[in-house]
C-alpha cells in the first residue's frame, strides 16, 4: 500500500519552499510556451505542469524531481492535437491512455532497465543539457526573443550580440553574478536564484524600464474533459498513446538519474513510472498537456535547496495560484533574469568532472560521451541516448569478447595445458599421444566469442578424438551454443569421437533448446575433464598394446 501512498516530508521544509517557488516561475513562461506550441493554447500547458507537477511528484519515486511539459513531449502532442484538431477529446483521450500505459509499464517493472545506460552516456547527456540551456539564454539574455532550437539561437546570436537591449542585459548579468558569486553562508539561508530574482526584478522595475518581461498571463479554471471510448478510434489512439507513454517514461527516467548524480540519492524507477503515468492521466482529464521530468526545472529545483516530494508539490501549487489569479505578480519577472538563473543552472549541469577525467580514460569511453553531447545538442535527447547506448554496449561486447576469445585454448598435448591440467590429466595425455584434441572453454560463453570458437577448431582435422571442456563454462547464449553444435558436427563427419566435460544444468539447457539432443544421454559426456580423457584413452590406448 505504501508503494501508492502519497509521500509528505517536512525534514526539509524551507529549502523545499524556496525550491519549488524558484521552480514555478522558471517553469511558467516554459508552460506557456509548450502549451501555445502544442496547439492546445497556453492554459492547457499550464494545467499540464500543475497536474503532472503535483501527482509525480507526490507519487512518483524521484523525490527532488520537478515534472511538466517538455520538448519532446510537447512535439510528439503537437502533432497528436493537429491530428484531432476537430475533436480535441480524442487528442485527452490519446494523453489519459499514456498516463495508464505508463502505470503500467511501473507495474510490470520496467523501469530498473534505465540503470543500465551507462555512466558516458549520462555523462554527456548531462552536458548537452548544460550546453542547450546556456545556449538558449544567450537571446534573452541579451534582451531578445528566445529561439526554438540551438541551431537558431546560434545563427540569429551574431546580430543580437550587436544590438542588445542593454538593461535587459544588465539586469541579467547581475542575476548571473549573484548566482555565481553570492557568498555560501548567505546561500544556506537564501538561495541565490531567489535572491537573483527579486534583486534583478527590482533594477528592471525601477532602472531598465525597457527589458522584456513575461507580460499577462492566462487565469483559468480546468475544464474536465470526458474520455472518447470509441472502440473504433482504437487504431487511432493506442499508437499514439504508446510513443507518448515510452518516450515520457524514458524522458523522465534519464532526468532522475541527473537528480541522483547530483543529491547523491537512488530514485525508484517503477515507483516514478507510476507517479508520471497519474500524473498525465489527470493532466488529460482536466485538459493538459502531457508531461514529464524536466531536467531544467529538476536542477533549479535542487540547486534552489529542493530535496523531498514536498518542493514539487508546491511548484504545482504557485502555478495553480497563478492560474486562479496571481498572474499580475509573476508578470513582471523579466526574460533576461530568467535567463541569467538558467545559465548557471547550465553550468552547474555541464559534467565537468567527467570532462577533467577524460585525458586518462579510454578514448572509446570519451569518444561515446562527447557523441552523446552533440548528439543531444543538434538532434535530440532521445537519439543521443539511443545512440550512446548502443555505441557503449558494443564497446562492451567487444571488450567482453575479447576476454571470451582469450579464455578459448586448444589443448593438444600436456605441454600446452600445464597451468590447467592435474598430474592424472597430464599423464592420459602422455598416453594418447597427440590423438585428443582439447577444446578449453572458461567463463560465460556469448556471441562475442562464437567466431573465435569455431576459428579455434579449424586445427582439429588430424585429431582423432574431440574433448570439449566446459567445466568452467557456468552459462552460454544461444549464438555460442549453435557454433559449439557446428564444431560438433563437423569433427563427428571427420569420424572424430566427440567427449564432452563438466556440462552445467544451464549450459544443457541451453544444448537441449537449439536441438543438439533431446537429453543428456544423447551426449558422451562427464563430469570432469580427467574422466573425458579416460573415456577418450579407453578408445585408442589398447590399439596400441598398452
Amino acid at each position: 500500500m505504501s508503494a501508492v501512498l502519497p509521500r509528505i516530508d517536512l525534514s526539509n521544509l524551507r529549502g523545499d519552499l524556496f525550491g519549488g517557488v524558484t521552480a514555478a516561475i522558471v517553469a511558467l513562461p516554459l508552460a506557456l510556451a509548450f502549451g501555445v506550441a502544442s496547439g492546445a493554447g497556453p492554459v492547457a500547458g499550464l494545467y499540464g505542469a500543475i497536474c503532472v507537477g503535483l501527482f509525480a511528484s507526490l507519487f512518483g519515486g524521484t523525490p527532488a524531481q520537478i515534472s511538466g511539459p517538455t520538448g519532446p513531449m510537447t512535439v510528439v502532442a503537437a502533432t497528436i492535437f493537429t491530428a484531432h484538431a476537430g475533436n480535441p477529446a480524442v487528442a485527452f483521450t490519446i494523453v489519459m491512455l499514456a498516463g495508464v500505459l505508463q502505470v503500467v509499464f511501473g507495474a510490470l517493472k520496467f523501469g530498473r532497465y534505465i540503470n543500465l545506460v551507462p555512466y558516458p552516456v549520462v555523462s554527456g547527456f548531462m552536458s548537452g543539457i548544460g550546453v542547450i540551456i546556456i545556449v538558449m539564454q544567450l537571446d534573452p539574455l541579451l534582451g531578445h526573443d528566445a529561439s526554438r532550437s540551438v541551431i537558431n539561437a546560434l545563427t540569429v546570436l551574431p546580430e543580437y550580440a550587436l544590438h542588445p537591449n542593454v538593461g535587459a542585459l544588465a539586469a541579467g548579468l547581475v542575476a548571473l553574478g549573484i548566482c555565481l558569486f553570492m557568498p555560501k553562508p548567505v546561500t544556506q539561508k537564501v538561495p541565490a536564484t531567489l535572491i537573483a530574482l527579486i534583486v534583478g526584478s527590482l533594477l528592471v522595475a525601477l532602472v531598465f524600464s525597457g527589458a522584456p518581461v513575461l507580460g499577462p498571463i492566462p487565469s483559468a479554471l480546468p475544464h474536465l474533459v470526458m474520455p472518447d471510448l470509441d472502440i473504433r478510434l482504437l487504431r487511432e489512439v493506442v499508437p499514439p498513446a504508446l510513443v507518448l507513454a515510452a518516450l515520457g517514461s524514458l524522458d523522465s527516467l534519464l532526468t532522475s538519474l541527473i537528480a541522483d548524480n547530483i543529491t547523491r540519492t537512488f530514485h525508484d524507477s517503477d515507483r516514478e513510472l507510476v507517479g508520471q503515468g497519474i500524473g498525465n492521466f489527470v493532466a488529460g482529464l482536466l485538459g493538459g498537456i502531457p508531461g514529464a521530468g524536466a531536467t531544467i526545472r529538476t536542477l533549479v529545483n535542487i540547486r534552489s535547496g529542493g530535496r523531498t516530494p514536498l518542493s514539487g508539490a508546491t511548484h504545482a501549487l504557485v502555478l495553480l495560484a497563478i492560474a486562479l489569479g496571481l498572474g499580475p505578480l509573476a508578470a513582471h519577472v523579466p526574460h533576461a533574469v530568467l535567463a541569467g538563473i538558467l545559465i548557471k543552472v547550465g553550468i552547474d549541469v555541464i559534467d565537468w568532472s567527467y570532462l577533467k577525467r577524460s585525458p586518462r580514460l579510454p578514448v572509446s569511453s570519451t569518444v561515446c560521451m562527447i557523441t552523446v553531447l552533440l548528439l543531444t545538442v543538434f538532434v535530440d535527447v532521445i537519439t543521443a541516448v539511443g545512440v550512446g547506448t548502443v555505441m557503449a554496449s558494443m564497446l562492451f561486447i567487444k571488450e567482453m569478447a575479447d576476454l571470451q576469445s582469450q579464455s578459448i585454448r586448444a589443448i593438444t598435448d600436456h605441454e600446452s595445458g600445464e597451468d590447467i591440467l592435474s598430474a592424472g590429466e597430464k599423464e592420459l595425455f602422455r598416453q594418447l599421444r597427440g590423438r585428443v584434441l582439447m577444446l578449453h572453454l572458461s567463463g560465460p560463453m556469448s556471441f562475442g566469442a562464437a567466431n573465435e570458437m569455431t576459428r579455434r577448431m579449424s586445427m582439429a582435422a588430424k585429431f582423432e578424438a574431440l574433448v570439449v571442456d566446459m567445466q568452467d563454462v557456468p552459462t552460454l547464449d544461444v549464438s555460442a551454443a549453435l557454433s559449439l553444435e557446428t564444431i560438433i558436427q563437423r569433427a563427428q563427419q571427420q569420424g572424430q569421437q566427440v567427449v564432452l566435460a563438466g556440462i552445467h544444468k544451464p549450459v544443457a539447457r541451453t544444448l537441449l533448446q537449439i536441438g543438439l539432443g533431446r537429453t543428456l544421454k544423447d551426449f558422451d559426456h562427464y563430469r570432469t575433464r580427467e574422466q573425458a580423457l579416460a573415456r577418450v584413452a579407453s578408445m585408442f590406448v589398447p590399439d596400441d598394446g598398452n
